[in-house]
């Protein structure tokens, strides 16, 4: 999970990247200001929703794999306990057979 951590941070510290160059780019176009704030706008908007979309998707990601952790985690419970009832069991069966 670390790796895919890891990577997520590295396609949002590109995408970042990629927005402030689109901005700077936009900033240093020769068009008027009102058609660069217009065009800023948009693609903030854009971006916002990228970024709104991959954040669900990690958010969806990380609770499936959340579900899963604690799936095995109940499994290995009842595998637990299933092995100190048989544990408990053969002590008794034993206990009685000395007794005999």
């Amino acid at each position: 999970m670390p790796e895919e951590s890891e990577a997520a941070e590295k396609v949002m510290y590109f995408i970042l990247g990629a927005f402030a160059g689109a901005v700077a780019a936009l900033l240093l176009a020769p068009r008027s200001g009102e058609e660069t704030r217009r065009i800023i706008a948009s693609k903030a908007r854009e971006g916002a929703d990228y970024i709104a979309s991959r954040s669900k998707q990690v958010h969806e990601k990380a609770a499936g794999l959340v579900d899963r952790g604690k799936e095995t985690i109940q499994q290995q419970r009842d595998q637990f306990s299933a092995a100190l009832e048989a544990g408990k069991q053969a002590y008794r069966e034993e206990r009685e057979k000395a007794q005999s």
